[in-house]
């Protein structure tokens, strides 16, 4: 079947299957390697995406799901060079650990600072509840998220 999409801003018109899973076509067919695989069942969280802004476990999706769509990835959170916000607080943080739970917590924690942009704590759990960590025990994960929020909010207040 062909399929078209939006990727990272970038329009992608390619043939697949239409029963091939998102997570291969973006890792083996695109070499967007930043999405993972870490359990296939939509148990982990690893391969978080967002589908036209909403969290999707990409290991659950199929190709023709993604007609038509707008599909971000962990490599479209940096824009010119410079890391989105919540990449920078987690690095400052310290929420990276072994990093493989990493792009889909930052799928995740983006998802909920667009809809929410001051989260309570019970809240950014909440979001982040469908991805695990074994490494960072999640608070280093949280405060990373609070972080962010505060350094967004100290850019918009005057000086």
């Amino acid at each position: 079947m062909k399929i078209s999409f939006t990727l990272n801003g970038a329009e992608i018109r390619m043939e697949t299957a239409p029963d091939r899973r998102v997570v291969d076509i973006l890792r083996e067919d695109l070499g967007l390697t930043g999405t993972k695989e870490g359990c296939g069942t939509g148990e982990c969280g690893a391969c978080t995406i967002l589908l036209d802004g909403v969290t999707k476990l990409s290991c659950l999706m199929l190709a023709a799901q993604i007609d038509g769509r707008e599909i971000t990835t962990i490599e479209g959170m940096a824009k010119s060079g410079e890391l989105h916000p919540l990449q920078e607080a987690f690095v400052e943080s310290g929420a990276v650990q072994c990093g493989f739970c990493t792009p889909g917590m930052v799928m995740a924690g983006a998802a909920l600072l667009e809809q929410n942009p001051a989260p309570s704590d019970d809240a950014i759990r909440t979001a982040l509840s469908g991805n695990l960590c074994r490494c960072t025990g999640y608070q280093k994960i949280i405060d990373g998220v609070k972080q962010c929020c505060r350094k967004e909010h100290e850019k918009k207040e005057p000086s």
